[in-house]
């Protein structure tokens, strides 16, 4: 029987059983046997669709045998260099490299991989225990939204046309809702990144914050200090409060990452794609479709846009458009990052020190912008914890001035304001034990 029947009748197994039989059923339907049937039932609930494909039937491992006199060679070798490294003039190199590359100096055959000689050390316990111990994670301060429109993540996922020309696929989604919005692009630029942001504010809508990676293309580069970039100041005049996400932490933006992947197997892995204009027409389809799924658990049966447009929120107004130069708005940006060995931290190109803070401890940072000037405080948790404490405070010096926030905006921040406010002493609330008898 051809490969192409096997596996048809591997489909047709998982066809029948999912539909109500039995293995031995479907089994004695197919003219199988029983144990055919557990076997490949097994397999599909392992690896889904992809494990019914046939594999190839050569072993797996090749039998892990060594001749007695490459591992006494060895053995011996490890030897001779843990002397030699002892040594004030010579190098001290006693590893597996070292000792295949003396291996192969001496004539020994057949000369052993690197992974066959840590193995044969390992068995004969004449490696060392690593000094170094692992290093622990740290503990970063974040927020926790309980409604929609208080926090939208954005990110950027790169894939590849047929050829291997790059693309940045620039998502984002409401972490309450799980309502998402995303546009491909050519590059990540700062105008990518801009309108890029404008589209989720006319999908999305406006929220009290918007947390995104420190791409460059966001953050305003790496070359000047105290720069504030164009995403910054849009989202400033818009009333959105940015937040940077700690460096190398894709956990602080856990939600969208999570998200990359339902995009990327819909849009890149089901077609081969040939140009731009085909890559935003599959995204075309992939987000009215996954805006009306049921699928996720933590949304109680209902999909995120009927969660999202259960409750009121702000559009871009009709007509808005951008400034020919953008200022820098009053309000808050916000930057989660650790703390350094020297108590320092580094936010927009600088490093500043927080002496009350632990080395390795996650702080919170945020930039208050008033027209009466600029302000850096850090502290040891998120805004919308109950309880936080600032640990320094440093004045942040800006060439320019800063402006009103319009009248359009300031009412749609005033109200995401005033709704934090009122979680904040609700929970407060909740947790402050009862006087009543």
């Amino acid at each position: 029987m051809s490969t192409t029947e096997d596996k048809s009748e591997r489909e047709a197994l998982i066809h029948l059983v999912r539909s109500g039989k039995t293995p031995r059923e479907a089994a004695e339907e197919l003219g199988k046997s029983i144990s055919w049937s557990y076997k490949w039932q097994a397999r599909y609930k392992r690896e889904g669709w992809a494990g019914l494909q046939e594999r190839s039937r050569a072993p797996d491992r090749v039998m892990r045998h060594t001749l007695a006199h490459v591992r006494n060679a060895i053995l011996g070798m490890r030897s001779e260099l843990e002397a030699e490294a002892q040594k004030t003039d010579t190098l001290s190199y006693i590893g597996a490299g070292a000792l295949r590359a003396r291996l192969v100096v001496q004539g020994i055959q057949p000369i052993p991989s690197t992974a066959t000689i840590e193995r044969i050390l390992h068995q004969a316990g004449a490696t060392k225990p690593g000094s170094a111990q692992p290093k622990k994670e740290v503990v970063y301060p974040h927020l926790c939204p309980a409604t929609t429109h208080q926090l939208t993540q954005v990110d950027i996922v790169p894939h590849y046309l047929r050829g291997g020309t790059s693309i940045a696929c620039f998502n984002s989604i409401d972490v309450v809702s799980r309502y998402p919005a995303g546009k491909p692009y050519a590059s990540k630029s700062s105008g990518d990144a801009t309108d890029f942001l404008l589209h989720v504010w006319c999908e999305i809508g406006l929220s009290e914050y918007l947390q995104m990676d420190n791409e460059s293309c966001f953050s305003g580069g790496y070359k000047h200090a105290y720069v504030i970039g164009k995403a910054v100041r849009l989202a400033l005049l818009v009333g959105v409060q940015p937040v940077f996400s700690p460096f190398y932490h894709p956990k602080s933006n856990a939600h969208v990452e999570r998200f990359h992947q339902d995009y990327s197997a819909f849009v890149w892995k089901k077609e081969q794609l040939e140009n731009l204009s085909e890559v935003r027409q599959r995204s075309a389809l992939f987000f009215p479709n996954y805006r009306r799924s049921h699928h996720h658990s933590q949304l109680a049966g209902h999909s995120p846009q009927e969660i999202h447009l259960a409750h009121s929120f702000h559009k871009l107004p009709a007509g808005f458009r951008l400034p020919a130069k953008l200022p820098i708005t009053e309000g808050q940006v916000h930057f989660i990052r650790a703390i350094d060995m020297d108590h320092h931290a580094l936010i927009l190109n600088k490093k500043w020190t927080v002496s009350l803070a632990q080395p390795e401890q996650g702080l919170w940072a945020t930039l208050f912008l008033t027209q009466k000037g600029a302000k850096l405080r850090f502290y040891d948790s998120a805004p919308d914890a109950l309880k936080r404490r600032c640990l320094a405070e440093y004045p942040f010096p800006l060439k320019e001035p800063i402006v009103r926030l319009q009248t359009q905006f300031s009412s749609s921040a005033q109200r995401l304001s005033w709704q934090r406010i009122l979680r904040s002493l609700f929970q407060r609330h909740l947790a402050t034990p009862s006087t009543m008898s």
